[in-house]
């Protein structure tokens, strides 16, 4: 599904990802996890086609096709999501509005039909309410006021809703309580547990794991990926760090 090859990208002229390669095919939870400045955000960035974030060097293939070609809502488009660390604010427009023009531009560009209104209520309801989060949140302006949790819900309401082909999430697991914790892992696993779906995990910590076991955990240093092992390497990065377990 998702072919990375020797990437490399800048931010602001210093170099962050220095020649990283990874292989996630369908079907596969990967983890990425890494110290402070290794590259994890940035490597989320650049496959989202977030403006700034430009490769300089190496190709991505997502589906076979150039993904570092197309623009970031043909990325989406093709199936692509990209969870936020810090989720935004829209003030004036409500997480109704916003959902279903985004679902519906995405529909339109797959050549498919739109949903009518009390098409995409039901469908919305429908992920709400397994997320648990309260449906008169729909329709409230997207993440103003909401707590980091609830903005994490809201997230995987969105995916739920969108039916990506491959979530990015990157370090969803930030801020989040005890139940957030596990109401979003379960998210992720009822939306994105499935043969032609994938899921690549930036994390710090092995915690969210606990919830989301992925298949491969890498260990992401320097622009690079260093090490690649099962669950089990997050469990020795937890108890060991990143320069013993690395080294």
């Amino acid at each position: 599904m998702l072919n990375i090859t020797d990437l490399r990208a800048e931010i602001d002229g210093k170099e962050i990802l220095k020649g990283l390669s990874l292989t996630v095919n369908a079907g596969e939870v990967h983890a990425i996890m890494g110290p402070n400045g290794a590259g994890k955000s940035t490597l989320g960035y650049v496959l989202g086609g977030r403006p700034g974030y430009d490769a300089t060097g190496g190709s991505v293939t997502f589906g076979g096709a150039d993904l570092l070609e197309m623009s970031a809502h043909a990325r989406a488009a093709a199936g692509l999501f990209l969870g936020f660390q810090y989720p935004v604010e829209i003030p004036g427009i409500s997480n109704v509005q916003f959902l279903r023009e985004a679902l519906n531009s995405q529909r339109r560009a797959r050549g498919e039909a739109p949903l009518s209104g009390g098409e995409f209520l039901k469908l919305a309801r429908a992920q709400a309410d397994a997320l648990g989060m309260d449906q008169e949140m729909l329709k409230r302006p997207v993440n103003v006021g909401f707590s980091g949790g609830e903005k994490k819900r809201n997230e995987m309401v969105q995916m739920g809703i969108i039916a990506p082909k491959l979530a990015i999430l990157d370090e969803t697991d930030s801020g989040l309580d005890i139940d957030a914790l596990k109401a979003v892992g379960e998210g992720i696993n009822r939306i994105m547990r499935a043969p032609d779906k994938a899921v690549l995990l930036i994390t710090h910590y092995q915690r969210l794991l606990d919830y989301v076991q992925p298949d491969f955990v890498h260990v992401l240093e320097a622009g690079r990926i260093t090490r690649t092992g099962g669950p089990e390497l997050a469990h020795a990065l937890e108890r060991e760090g990143y320069g013993v377990v690395a080294a």
